[in-house]
């Protein structure tokens, strides 16, 4: 293990050019399945390394192939679409971009997730990797997905022939930026992040005027109960042990104030760490539902669609005892113990497609004296922002300097002669 943090500690690679591209993604961010822009930019910077590149793998996804004699495969992911989220910042490089969603509304767009530094990083990566190969043997894929915020830009590139475009890994690395000491790595074995699906529920009822409701079956109130079961789910038949998140995020129904309406809608996003709780919830999710609409008298079963995937993350443990001791050597005391996340990733879809082993971490983010301030006054949520917000933005020296080593020590632990 010393080896590789030798190996990092000596290498002499410029990469001062970072902090222009990371700032150029920032001020340009592009939405899901819209990221053009932005995947030229990283195909460009590729140039300069010696790699095999293929763009367009399932929309935007490109691929970097290292290759340097025999030895393992080792891949390393990043993701770079961005949100409909307006940047408060107030840097000089905020975005004032503007984009339109699938469902045709246009919005600000802001990297407010930290995929522009996850991108920035991986290029670093390949930087010192490709400046390193008297130092490893083996394979280095490094992997820049698009569409990581719908959940569906992983399974996009599988689908697309990921498999035809680098060999098998043996092992798999990704890491994601987030509140915490800025520069610090926080990894764990197990689970990391959630399991999320979406669930699009829509309600058959019959209309009617308001003046008449014996007349009609109310969709409103059906999705109303709907909603208040679906919180004793949670509260009664899973065990207190375990976690699982069932969030209304939509509800819809109707279009004029003496009117009932024929049809009411739920959106639901629904999270949980355990395969098997997450089977239980969502078999009682449509029992609940289809219940409520048998006891009022719908005419109808409910419709229910499943949407949105983004399977547990589930760190391989032997992955996770390879690479901690480097990130320790590394690192020092800035290589701590991570706890499992709520939000949810599909980075697993893509080394569970080959059966390979993987690990996730979080990269602290949050400036050191801001985050050490709120901690000492238990202020953390009130005062520190997170990701999805418009004032989220990482504290951009600490943060791409670990997050670029993180991404250097995991392969070469893997890598390294």
């Amino acid at each position: 293990m010393h080896n590789v943090a030798n190996i990092i500690r000596d290498l002499n690679v410029d990469v001062s050019w970072q902090r222009a591209f990371y700032e150029d993604l920032h001020t340009h961010p592009e939405l899901s399945f819209q990221e053009e822009r932005t995947a030229a930019r990283i195909a460009e910077k590729l140039t300069e390394f010696d790699c095999e590149v293929t763009t367009g793998i399932g929309g935007n996804g490109i691929v970097a192939i290292f290759r340097n004699g025999e030895g393992p495969t080792a891949l390393m992911r990043a993701d770079f679409d961005a949100l409909p989220v307006e940047e408060t910042t107030g840097v000089p490089f905020a975005s004032t971009a503007t984009g339109t969603t699938e469902e045709g509304l246009v919005t600000k767009l802001m990297h407010a997730c930290g995929h522009d530094m996850h991108t920035t990083a991986l290029l670093g990566a390949c930087a010192f990797i490709d400046a390193a190969r008297s130092s490893w043997s083996g394979t280095f894929i490094a992997l820049f997905q698009p569409s990581e915020e719908n959940g569906m830009g992983a399974m996009a590139m599988v689908n697309d022939g990921l498999a035809n475009h680098i060999p098998r890994p043996d092992v798999a690395f990704a890491q994601h930026v987030g509140p915490g000491r800025a520069g610090e790595i926080m990894s764990m074995p197990g689970p990391a992040l959630a399991a999320a699906d979406s669930i699009d529920i829509v309600i058959h009822g019959k209309s009617s005027h308001g003046s008449m409701p014996h007349l009609s079956v109310d969709p409103t109130f059906v999705a109303a109960m709907i909603v208040v079961r679906l919180q004793g789910i949670v509260g009664r038949e899973i065990p207190p042990s375990e976690f699982a998140v069932v969030t209304v995020g939509t509800l819809a129904s109707g279009n004029t104030n003496n009117t009932i309406p024929a049809k009411a809608r739920l959106v639901l996003n629904c999270r949980t760490y355990n395969d098997e709780i997450k089977k239980n919830l969502y078999e009682a999710i449509e029992r609940v539902v289809q219940a409520e609409c048998q006891a009022s008298g719908c005419p109808a079963p409910a419709d229910i669609t499943y949407f949105s995937h983004a399977p547990l993350t589930d760190n391989s443990p032997e992955v996770y005892e390879r690479v901690r001791p480097v990130f320790d050597d590394v690192f020092g005391a800035y290589s701590v113990d991570g706890t499992p996340w709520t939000a949810s990733e599909d980075f697993s879809q893509i080394p569970r497609h080959f059966d390979t082993p993987y690990l996730f971490w979080m990269v602290g983010a949050t400036p050191a004296a801001q985050w050490e301030k709120a901690v000492a006054e238990d202020r953390v949520l009130e005062d520190i922002p997170s990701n999805h917000m418009g004032n989220f933005l990482p504290d951009y020296k600490p943060t791409v300097k670990a997050s670029t080593e993180a991404a250097v020590a995991a392969v070469l632990t893997y890598l390294a002669n």
